[in-house]
């Protein structure tokens, strides 16, 4: 499975795709710590100080945030999903 950074996330991971292990049948939550054990420089970013993920930055799997449409972290993924982090986005 494959996650895609976009913005100062990707600066900061120094790449745009990540692969992952997680798989059909393993958990969105699996598939973001995986994504953070390979890229702890991450963490600062995306986590606050309860490891908890920040509310400014955002998570998509195929195209919706799991943490609305789903089960969160305990989100079970399936084949050819897509996963996302994104910053804050502002515009102007």
């Amino acid at each position: 499975m494959e996650w895609r950074l976009f913005a100062n996330l990707a600066e900061t991971a120094g790449t745009k795709r990540v692969e992952v292990e997680a798989g059909p049948g393993d958990t969105f939550g699996d598939a973001f710590d995986q994504l953070l054990d390979r890229h702890p420089e991450l963490e600062a970013e995306v986590l606050d100080e309860d490891d908890e993920l920040r509310d400014h930055i955002r998570v998509l799997r195929n195209d919706s945030n799991p943490f609305v449409s789903d089960d969160g972290f305990e989100t079970v993924l399936e084949d050819g999903d897509q996963l996302a982090l994104f910053p804050p986005v502002s515009g102007g």
